[in-house]
């Protein structure tokens, strides 16, 4: 990324925190004394984590950071809805799950798509070599997931329809269990555990999400902490936008900081590393038409029980703007 689009993506960062109210009297509010953020196996918060940058740039604000793991989105988004952490990252799938359930939540900002960094794979000895095969076979995947929508999506594609199959719902931990054993015939799965099924069991790519779905992550915060500590959102905004512009140009290095921190060997880590799209991006109407279009589809579907407005979830300047 050059250095110019980087210049642009911060001033455009400072103006999103701008509408969330992210200077001026911002100074003057109170400080809470934690941030609790949730964070998955992986991805840009793991290595932040593992840096340790973002505790240094908020001791002077007199706020410590309370890092809890999520095995995936929707329950991270979960612990945000019932009040257990104020921040998290996930992808595009949770936040509307999140949403349809009643979570007072805000999107803040966003990844570039990342398209290959998810798959539905099968066993290397599987007769399955194309998505037609998926015909009455059980495909496991996380509910609510990123996932679940590439799995629609592909199935669309194929011509397929959602009942065509036996959907599964199991965690990653239980999937991949399932997997090994042949519990079930496909799997759909992101990195780190994508890459960790490839190199460690040979498990086969049958597709991934090139040409089929963006596969964004989105950086997420309580409604009522956003409004309440602007300050500490706009800082936690800004250590990633850092951290992106390191990374895009070290991925080694990154991949030696999650290693460690996901359990995984050096070249899985990197691996998955490399699929990954750096670059923080300020929520846009075009990404919120985006995720309106995700939640149609599921709403369609039935996977949520009510229609939902994104807009709803968008700071309030974008929120006004996309009615």
């Amino acid at each position: 990324m050059s250095i110019d689009l980087h210049r642009r993506h911060a001033l455009a960062l400072a103006a999103a925190a701008s509408t969330l109210g992210l200077t001026g009297i911002a100074r003057a509010q109170a400080n809470p004394a934690e941030l609790r953020i949730g964070f998955q196996k992986y991805g840009t918060l793991t290595v932040l984590k593992a840096k340790g940058d973002l505790e240094k740039r908020l001791a002077p604000l007199g706020v410590t950071v309370k890092w809890t793991e999520f095995p995936a989105g929707p329950q991270l988004l979960e612990g945000l809805n019932v009040g257990s952490i104020d921040f998290g990252t996930v992808g595009e799938a949770p936040p509307i799950f999140a949403q349809a359930a009643g979570a007072d939540l805000v999107y803040l900002a966003n990844q570039p798509p990342a398209p290959t960094a998810e798959a539905l794979v099968v066993p290397k000895d599987s007769p399955i070599r194309g998505l037609a095969d998926l015909r009455g076979r059980k495909v496991a995947l996380n509910k609510g997931s990123n996932v679940h929508y590439l799995l629609v999506k592909l199935l669309e594609k194929q011509g397929l329809k959602y009942t065509d199959i036996q959907v599964v719902y199991l965690p990653p931990a239980d999937a991949r269990a399932a997997f090994e054993r042949k519990a079930v015939d496909a799997w759909v799965i992101w990195d780190p555990f994508l890459a960790a099924a490839e190199r460690q069991l040979g498990a086969r790519v049958i597709a991934d999400g090139t040409g089929v779905v963006s596969n964004l992550q989105f950086y997420l915060a309580a409604r009522g902490y956003a409004d309440k500590h602007p300050q500490v959102v706009q800082a936690v905004i800004e250590e990633l936008g850092k951290l992106d512009r390191w990374a895009a140009s070290n991925g080694r290095a990154v991949a030696e900081l999650l290693a460690p921190q996901i359990g995984l060997d050096l070249a899985t880590t990197e691996l998955a590393a490399n699929r990954f799209s750096y670059g923080i991006q300020p929520i846009t109407s075009a990404v919120a038409a985006e995720q309106q279009k995700i939640a149609d589809a599921f709403h369609a579907l039935k996977l949520i029980p009510k229609p939902i407005r994104i807009a709803d979830a968008l700071p309030a300047s974008l929120r006004t703007a996309t009615r």
